[in-house]
């Protein structure tokens, strides 16, 4: 069944604060959008409020952006959000956060490669690189669509991190890994460049993840 807006707003909001209390994000300097139940158009976190914010505090906008509903005004960054709702069908939820890994490597201006098997998480072999564009543009959101339509993370150089995926709780679980695979990368690079995965490599691993973790044991 699917969820209702009531109860995606009220998710939408344990995640924000989760988020927080995880450490992934701080204070209002992240946002998080989820798509509302009829599907054409998203709950997003307001301008300004992090972990306090309620749902009556979340922002409807029109997936193409030309209306808005709500006594807030939506995230500066609701272009991106917007964008990445559409670069890829079935995607549900977008969460972007400052966490401190991806964001370290992002200010270095470089991606997340194939290092480690697990970079496979976000759905490619690496994670891109969007290149620097001021928060808010539309120079920044179309450099996310374009990074996003085949993946379900990018960093933003001088900037952060996001992540996506067919509901809240996929979204906090590749945010969580890509950041964790940022904070290991960032020791390798301390000590060399680390050796990486082979396309061949990378191949075998998403086909072994087709299968993770959903199989059910036979009787």
């Amino acid at each position: 069944m699917n969820a209702t807006d009531d109860e995606r707003r009220a998710e939408l909001v344990a995640t924000v604060r989760r988020l927080d209390a995880r450490g992934l994000n701080r204070g209002s300097t992240g946002n998080a959008s989820v798509r509302c139940a009829a599907g054409q158009g998203v709950w997003i976190t307001p301008t300004g409020m992090g972990p306090e914010v309620e749902a009556d505090d979340l922002v409807w906008i029109s997936l193409d952006g030309t209306a808005v509903r709500g006594r807030w005004q939506p995230s500066s960054e609701w272009h991106f959000h917007l964008a990445a709702h559409r670069a890829k069908p079935g995607r549900e939820a977008v969460l972007h956060t400052h966490s401190p890994h991806a964001t370290a490597l992002a200010c270095l201006r470089r991606e997340l490669p194939s290092f480690h098997y697990m970079v496979a998480i976000a759905g490619g072999n690496h994670v891109p690189l969007v290149p620097y564009h001021l928060f808010g543009t539309e120079a920044l959101s179309q450099g996310v669509g374009e990074a996003m339509a085949e993946v379900d993370a990018c960093l933003l150089a001088n900037h952060g991190l996001i992540a996506a995926g067919e509901n809240l709780a996929r979204a906090e679980k590749v945010l969580a890994e890509v950041e964790a695979l940022c904070g290991i990368y960032l020791q390798a690079l301390a000590v060399g460049e680390p050796a990486l995965l082979t396309a061949a490599e990378m191949a075998a691993v998403h086909e072994r993840f087709r299968g993770y973790g959903r199989a059910s044991r036979a009787p």
